[in-house]
């Protein structure tokens, strides 16, 4: 891929400099659709030795996934591959049967992007390592099952027995991904192929990830293929950098060069559009996050009587700025307003009822955007399904445009409902596959009664154009589109009944980082000309600080603290927010490595 030895750059050592192990010369895949030959991935040229990470980016579509799934034979039956593959100097590509299989697993092993469909859900954890090993090795199943154990042990699992005998859906999502990088580790392969390994998880359990990935390829010096379009993952892991666009690769080089000096013009738009922490202050200059961190939290470790003493502080001085926005008639009312609320699950069955919010109180106004962060559970979804009638109210008052839901009828929530928007998730499983888009968009304003006939048309045409998708696509189909299209789409239909409130979950976490860019900068604008008060519910930090006037963190169903973006960043007061931020990757490989160093004495700290 490049001349020269290159010295690797987490371990300082030098890589092997013999025969690399993997060599691609002249890679192509072909789809066949429609008896037609459509390419996927065009004369690819690169090659990974021992103990290097070599980092495939680029948006969907754009090869890197189909490319790297095809140096295993993992492509559907449409599909043909030409070129050569060598594994240590042997041709691969073309192997079929057992020799195929002896390859797969043995000498190469692949990390999944989602691990709860790639791993066999009616078996143990155990049963399926146990498999991976006795499969490549003749050995007894009970030195399988310790060589097993070892591996979850390694992998970091907190207590690999019973990891051992859990089966998937009974572990967390960064506790499968990391018994899936035990299966892939239990015949020592000598390459490893991670596709989007940490596009699931939260920052703190990807953080978790990345460390073990770096540690596990410095214990092994196995040669890793890191397939992602997240470019501070990226930073934190690969020595070299295979930029693809449109099958190709339009740029190759070490990751210093690509991040300090990209070459080709995708590139330089591809690094952008990365949203990064601190690019969201008020000030002029970029806010450095890291330096704040530090700044912030010291290096000393606080004793709980401090932590109590500062809890105290905070709540008095949260309770001094509620009474000075409710001062300032300026603002108006809040248009969304929880005070002391509870949300639980109701009981289903025997499964008894859960209480995912404790003593929530938050507030926003008309024109404001407040960012909802936290990790997954910590009950930010719920706030937001709760205020749209989705989950009942089991203690405190919720008010939305001055209207208390917290023991409304049915009919009071049909009407709450005409006053609040929704953007979800995931825009595919949103839409009606069956409806065109001009339906999806005009049905929730006929449903309301608010417009018909040609009257609902002129507004279809309206919203599209508002959201900046053409008018002929109303007769299209969601299939039709691609991810940040639909999201468009989802983003109109949210707006058709002119909202004062719209809850947006996270909206752009399912999307590639330019695509991303171009959705949150529509939502931003069509914010600021619309007026509506946004809840923007994401554990992407990064977006938050660029959307958000206020910044609310949550943990295990609490509001741990709460305030303007530039004193969540600049001055995190609560812990929890300082490993948080600690955790976001930088697409910068040098401050990633200080923002890695200060984790690290965050977390020792912590404990």
């Amino acid at each position: 891929m490049t001349d020269g030895v290159i010295e690797n750059s987490e371990t300082g050592q030098t890589p092997d400099s013999g025969v690399p192990v993997l060599q691609v010369k002249g890679l192509s895949v072909d789809y066949g659709v429609d008896k037609v030959w459509v390419p996927a991935a065009i004369d690819l040229n690169y090659e990974v030795k021992a103990g290097e990470v070599l980092a495939i980016v680029g948006e969907s579509g754009s090869g890197k996934s189909a490319s790297s799934m095809s140096l295993l034979g993992l492509l559907p039956e449409n599909s043909r591959t030409t070129g050569s593959v060598k594994l240590n100097g042997r041709e691969i590509l073309g192997l079929t049967g057992s020799k195929l299989r002896q390859v797969r697993g043995r000498d190469v092993a692949v990390i999944f992007q989602e691990p709860m469909t790639a791993m066999n859900p009616v078996y143990t954890i155990g049963f399926q390592i146990v498999e991976t090993i006795r499969l490549h090795n003749e050995i007894s199943p009970d030195e399988a099952k310790e060589r097993a154990l070892k591996l979850l042990d390694m992998v970091e699992l907190p207590d690999p027995e019973k990891a051992f005998k859990s089966y998937p859906h009974q572990l967390s999502g960064g506790q499968r991904q990391r018994a899936m990088i035990a299966q892939s580790l239990s015949c020592d392969p000598k390459l490893l192929i991670a596709d989007e390994p940490t596009t699931a998880l939260d920052v703190t359990v990807q953080a978790e990830i990345l460390d073990l990935m770096r540690n596990l390829r410095n214990k092994l010096n196995s040669a890793i293929v890191l397939i992602t379009h997240d470019m501070g993952v990226v930073a934190d892991l690969a020595d070299h950098i295979v930029v693809m666009s449109k099958g190709r690769i339009v740029e190759a080089g070490t990751s210093a060069q690509i991040f300090h000096n990209p070459q080709h013009e995708y590139t330089r738009k591809l690094l952008a559009a990365v949203p990064h922490l601190g690019q969201g202050g008020s000030d002029t200059d970029e806010v450095d996050v890291t330096a704040a961190l530090a700044a912030a939290t010291g290096t000393e470790l606080r004793n709980v009587e401090q932590d109590e003493l500062m809890r105290r502080e905070r709540e008095n001085q949260a309770r001094l700025e509620e009474a000075e926005r409710a001062a300032d008639t300026s603002r108006g009312a809040p248009v969304l307003k929880l005070t002391d609320v509870a949300i639980e699950y109701p009981k289903q069955g025997r499964v008894p009822a859960f209480r995912a919010v404790e003593g929530a109180n938050l507030a926003i106004y008309p024109g404001e955007i407040l960012g909802l962060v936290g990790e997954s559970g910590s009950g930010k979804t719920t706030i937001g399904r709760a205020a749209v009638g989705l989950l009942p109210v089991a203690a405190g008052s919720l008010t939305v445009t001055g209207k208390e839901i917290s023991n409304a009828s049915r009919k009071e929530l049909f009407e709450l409902r005409r006053n609040v928007g929704m953007v979800f998730q995931d825009p595919s499983s949103s839409l009606n596959p069956r409806l065109p888009l001009g339906e999806s968009i005009g049905e929730p304003m006929f449903l309301a009664k608010v417009a018909k006939g040609a009257d609902l048309q002129k507004r279809i045409e309206t919203l599209l154009d508002q959201v900046e998708l053409p008018r002929a696509y109303r007769n299209r189909y969601p299939h039709e589109l691609s991810g940040g299209q639909k999201q468009r789409v989802g983003i109109a239909r949210a707006l058709s009944l002119k909202p004062k409130l719209l809850v947006a979950d996270e909206p752009t976490s399912a999307l590639d980082v330019s695509v991303q860019a171009t959705v949150l900068e529509l939502l931003k604008n069509l914010q600021q000309e619309l007026g509506f008060a946004c809840l923007f519910v994401t554990h992407d930090l990064a977006v938050v600080d660029l959307m958000s006037d206020r910044i609310c963190v949550m943990r295990r169903g609490r509001i741990v603290e709460q305030g303007t973006r530039d004193q969540i960043l600049r001055r995190p007061q609560d812990p929890y927010t300082q490993r948080l931020l600690a955790a976001v990757p930088l697409p910068n490989p040098e401050k990633q490595r200080e923002r890695r160093e200060l984790r690290a004495k965050l977390l020792a700290s912590a404990e």
